[in-house]
């Protein structure tokens, strides 16, 4: 897709990263630096935005898992455990891919993402849970493997 004056690189880069990103090259080839640069800005919003609320859903899905592990110890199972190391495993990916994804962030997300993931653990189990916080320790460096 060619740019033109009504091109809105917003929409494009949010409902396709690829295709903002052919557009940006084919205008850098043919020396339309402005819009090149109004292109490439759009999707480079639009990737981060995406990465950080992918690392919002893993922190939520993170909690949630945690939330279900300390709720019910007599219904831990290894898919608990599998999905706890996932979810840190894809949180420390985005983090290594956009280093501003760091600890000031996470926190920034903590109690909306707390208040979320016990929901959704409570909707799960069909059941109150007791947790009202849990800390960084609990979620990023406790050892869930005894089942």
């Amino acid at each position: 897709m060619l740019a033109n004056p009504k091109t809105n690189w917003d929409m494009m880069a949010v409902n396709s990263h690829f295709q903002t990103a052919e557009a940006a090259q084919t205008l850098l080839k043919q020396g339309q630096m402005e819009d090149a640069k109004d292109a490439l800005k759009s999707l480079v919003d639009a990737m981060s935005r995406s990465e950080r609320q992918a690392v919002k859903s893993q922190l939520m899905r993170l909690m949630m898992h945690i939330i279900k592990w300390k709720t019910q110890p007599d219904k831990r199972s290894r898919s608990w455990i599998i999905t706890i190391l996932d979810a840190r495993d894809a949180i420390e990916e985005s983090q290594e891919e956009m280093p501003s994804l760091n600890r000031e962030f996470i926190e920034s997300l903590w109690d909306q993402c707390f208040v979320k993931g016990k929901r959704r653990a409570e909707t799960e189990m069909n059941l109150k849970s007791n947790i009202s916080f849990l800390t960084w320790e609990e979620v990023f460096e406790d050892d869930y493997v005894n089942v």
